[in-house]
């Protein structure tokens, strides 16, 4: 089973990318909405999160406790310390996840899967994947993108991009790059030819892979 790491920088076009490859039928692990399942009502990481951070925590109308994620990126934005504190309490959980995605995917002996992780490379989570796919646009693309956000300002824009590797240098680590900001039947055919290669590849006893690349 070759392990395909999917990544990219806010705004790129990463949602669509896996949306792409589970069209042609390969499982992909969601980080984020591992993420906000563990903060949902009945969600592991709900009592942590509310703990350290009381104003986050909110009730259903059945009287389940859950974390508003809105109220918690208040609470943790522009806080090294802060944020640090709760991706100690999410990152293990979603590890967790992500290892019994794995484990099942070996058990159906799945040919290729993706790990749909945004700080892919910023964790060293590439080192346990065989093929990285970076996403990308143009800068004036992305940041439309990312405006059209609710909540999203200028400022807290760019104290996301701080936190994540530059975009050449994503690129510079890609395996294949795909381009977003040509249209979606374009990323489609860069997606599907990206399958196509790491399925024949997977049949094969050797995976070069194809460093550096565009697909």
């Amino acid at each position: 089973m070759i392990i395909v790491g999917l990544t990219g920088s806010i705004g790129m076009g990463k949602t669509t990318a896996a949306q792409a490859f589970r069209k042609f039928g390969v499982p992909v692990y969601d980080a984020d909405a591992e993420v906000h399942k563990l903060m949902m009502p009945g969600g592991k990481a709900v009592a942590a999160v509310a703990k350290i951070f009381p104003g986050a925590r909110a009730t259903d109308p059945s009287g389940r406790d859950f974390i508003d994620r809105s109220a918690l990126a208040g609470l943790v934005f522009g806080d090294d310390a802060a944020l640090k504190r709760l991706e100690g309490i999410l990152h293990p959980l979603a590890g967790q996840a992500k290892a019994r995605f794995l484990a099942a995917a070996a058990r159906r002996r799945d040919a290729m899967v993706v790990l749909d992780i945004p700080l892919l490379l910023e964790t060293g989570g590439d080192n346990t994947c065989d093929v990285v796919v970076v996403v990308t646009a143009p800068p004036f693309v992305q940041a439309q993108r990312v405006l059209k956000r609710p909540g999203m300002t200028m400022e807290r824009f760019r104290q996301i991009l701080d936190r994540q590797l530059p975009d050449l240098e994503k690129r510079q680590r890609a395996d294949f790059i795909v381009q977003t900001g040509l249209g979606r039947a374009y990323s489609l055919r860069a997606i599907a030819r990206i399958v196509k290669i790491v399925r024949c590849a997977a049949s094969s006893t050797r995976f070069t892979g194809a460093k550096p690349g565009n697909a």
